[in-house]
């Protein structure tokens, strides 16, 4: 998938030279914390969000810094604080260096980014016009939409377990070899060794992602690789 499929459209925006109250009216009644900041020519010019709204001389908050932190801190990022904490309108305010992603960049882009930049979405742009914004929200969406399409076929046990087996050899940390799987009406039985519990979580899943089965028996057997220690599977406990 990519981001054309998944981005919300109609995307709410506010000019520069907006005030702050009208910034903070507008994001109290749509119920959404941020908003992108667009230009005269329709440009994408930054991005407001409640964080650059915490610091402000109304609430008693604006930074008060030690003398020396201000020792410190440079005559330019003085500035800048002053401005942010006192300014009337939206430019004083905003961040102006906002990162931003195509139409066309593959989700795998779009998640990349927030994780590394910790940010919660992204404005979608096309030759630096603002036409839509991915949110953490929207890959949940699609995940939910996924999900509903992905309706189970029907199949025979004997292509499920084929399934099961090819998904199974297709990860290298899953010990294929030491596994065997059957299959009687879309009823799935695991059997073999495995030497950590993050392996039999990850085999369940493989299992219960496969089309046609119904339910799923672990009867995988956890070897302890340092002491040999051997703990039956949930399934044969009683």
């Amino acid at each position: 998938m990519i981001v054309a499929d998944v981005m919300t459209r109609n995307v709410i925006t506010i000019s520069p030279d907006a005030t702050v109250e009208e910034a903070v009216n507008i994001m109290l009644s749509r119920h959404i914390s941020g908003l992108f900041v667009v230009d005269k020519a329709g440009d994408l010019a930054g991005v407001v969000t409640e964080g650059d709204l915490l610091r402000r001389d109304e609430l008693g908050t604006q930074r008060n810094r030690s003398w020396w932190l201000r020792l410190l801190a440079s005559p330019a990022k003085q500035a800048l604080d002053f401005t942010q904490a006192n300014g009337r309108f939206v430019r004083d305010v905003m961040t102006e260096d906002v990162l931003s992603i195509a139409q066309d960049a593959p989700l795998e882009d779009v998640v990349a980014t927030m994780e590394k930049h910790r940010i919660k979405r992204l404005p979608v742009t096309t030759d630096g016009r603002v036409v839509g914004v991915v949110s953490r929200a929207d890959l949940l969406r699609a995940l939910i939409g996924r999900e509903r399409n992905a309706a189970p076929m029907a199949t025979d046990d004997r292509t499920i377990r084929a399934a099961i087996l090819a998904a199974l050899e297709a990860q290298s940390w899953a010990p294929a070899t030491t596994l065997n799987v059957t299959v009687t009406e879309g009823v799935v039985d695991v059997w073999g060794t495995i030497t950590n519990e993050q392996e039999r979580r990850g085999i369940r899943v493989i299992v219960e992602n496969t089309a046609g089965v119904k339910e799923v028996h672990d009867h995988l057997v956890y070897i302890e690789p340092y002491t040999g220690m051997v703990i039956d599977a949930p399934d044969e406990q009683t």
